[in-house]
């Protein structure tokens, strides 16, 4: 429990912080270069993007200031009520909202403009920590886990009705957080799947990405599994599936039922004598192996209705883009097209400060918000791009150091959230600006224009610097 006996100690970790102040200084910088007009009239325009990021800034430091003065048992007993009143702030944009590129995700108080989901990370993070912490908490406990879901569902669902999809699928950032906490490497396992069949799946067909994942199944199996009378009930249920597909799905279809229809009236008699026998000789981890397997087989047969029913067109085509099944350089794919011309034209050093053409003539469409690291990249090469890539590193690093020096769980479930919520901003935006992962309008910390990313990141730091201070 958090109290003012664990304030014996009131030293900030002042070298994060430093490195915190750099990459936010850095980052106005290249924004101030993002658009930067030289035929403008000479002076400072604080109705500009850069004049309005450097007042977010002093606002931002501002409160970390605050932060940093009130008692650290605030923070404990205000958890819940900040996820309250966070998760009220973000219900509300469904109804008084102001609708950005096509999500209803602003609320406009007067000349200010901000974005509720930036801020539910850090309600999330607390929520979570605190939860979490709790004595009777255990991630093997189904009515744990539950909650813990709750917490992240409901802003998620929210956050998905707006629509912005982007910052709902920044919820997976947690996931740091609970594999540090000793949540089932199972669940790591299942994802990798669930992400490598969502991918196989634009390349191969329905029967051939179900065959490959069984011998997929097969060769982990036989790897993992030193019980010989397993290796034969492994070996059983995949031979008994790959028929049943076959024969069973080509009779049935011929029948004219749907494909969901045979494939449920295929697999289910295949798997029952292999349940039986499992169940009477007491074989339960074959039933695991089950679940994955008709779990994956329903997946990939479900990628269709995901891609075309569920995402937007525009990131179908992003997603087409990026695995080179489309090619559209001057529609769809035209922003990483541009970003990555603009990152590779700076080569090892760039060409320098307010020299970059690709920016400078707004070649790159959001070079200020989701695609500000492009600017990074032409204006100062490998090497800037290095730097700020390893800043963001010791940052990272920093926080997870600070999770880990921790005696209590609340602290270090907390650092540990904020940790992997920079990570996966940092990897995403960086990876989809390079052509590795597709758009979906996540922004680089400190470094994208915007004042409610901004403030929601600089809260998120200080508030685990507080939170770490006190402690030897």
């Amino acid at each position: 429990m958090i109290g003012a006996g664990s304030t014996k100690n009131n030293r900030a970790d002042w070298l994060s912080v430093l490195v915190f102040i750099a990459l936010m200084v850095i980052g106005w910088a290249n924004i101030y270069a993002a658009v930067y007009d030289e035929t403008a009239t000479a002076g400072f325009a604080w109705g500009s993007q850069y004049g309005m990021q450097l007042i977010w800034i002093c606002v931002s430091l501002l409160v970390a200031g605050v932060i940093l003065l009130i008692d650290k048992i605030y923070i404990h007993q205000w958890t819940y009520p900040i996820y309250v009143v966070l998760f009220l702030l973000l219900l509300s944009t469904l109804v008084i909202g102001k609708e950005v590129n096509g999500a209803k995700a602003w609320l406009v108080l007067g000349p200010v403009s901000l974005q509720p989901a930036e801020f539910m990370k850090f309600g999330v993070s607390l929520a979570l920590a605190r939860y979490m912490s709790e004595y009777s908490f255990s991630l093997r406990n189904p009515s744990s886990l539950l909650g813990v879901g709750l917490l992240m569902a409901l802003p998620m669902g929210v956050i998905m009705l707006q629509p912005d999809m982007g910052s709902a699928i920044v919820y997976c950032s947690f996931l740091v957080m609970f594999y540090r906490e000793g949540l089932n490497e199972w669940v790591y396992y299942i994802l990798c799947v669930v992400v490598g069949v969502f991918i196989l799946s634009f390349f191969l067909t329905s029967s051939v990405l179900v065959l490959l994942l069984l011998l997929v199944c097969v060769v982990w199996q036989a790897i993992a599994n030193r019980n010989p009378r397993e290796s034969v009930i492994y070996l059983a249920a995949v031979l008994l599936i790959s028929g049943a597909l076959y024969f069973g799905m080509n009779y049935l279809l011929m029948k004219e039922l749907t494909y969901y229809s045979a494939l449920l009236w295929t697999i289910i008699p295949s798997l029952l004598p292999v349940a039986i026998y499992a169940f009477r000789e007491r074989l339960y981890s074959i039933y695991a192996f089950m679940m994955l397997l008709v779990g994956a087989i329903f997946f990939s047969s479900a990628v269709d209705y995901v891609f075309n029913d569920m995402l937007a067109i525009h990131q179908q085509k992003r997603i087409l883009d990026l695995l080179g099944i489309e090619q559209d350089t001057q529609n769809w794919g035209y922003n990483v097209n541009q970003s990555k011309i603009a990152i590779g034209s700076g080569g090892f050093s760039g060409k320098g400060f307010l020299e970059g053409t690709q920016t400078k003539y707004d070649f790159v469409p959001e070079q200020s918000t989701d695609f500000i690291f492009c600017t990074v990249g032409e204006e100062w090469g490998f090497v800037g791009t290095t730097i700020v890539l390893a800043l963001f590193a010791v940052l990272i690093l920093r926080l997870m150091r600070m999770g880990e020096r921790q005696g209590e769980p609340f602290k270090r479930i907390y650092c540990y959230s904020v940790a992997g919520i920079f990570l996966f901003h940092v990897a995403i935006n960086v990876g989809m600006t390079i052509g590795l992962l597709p758009v979906i309008g996540i922004p680089l910390p400190l470094f994208s224009y915007g004042g409610s990313s901004l403030l929601a990141f600089t809260v998120l730091f200080f508030v685990a610097v507080k939170l770490d201070s006190g402690e030897e």
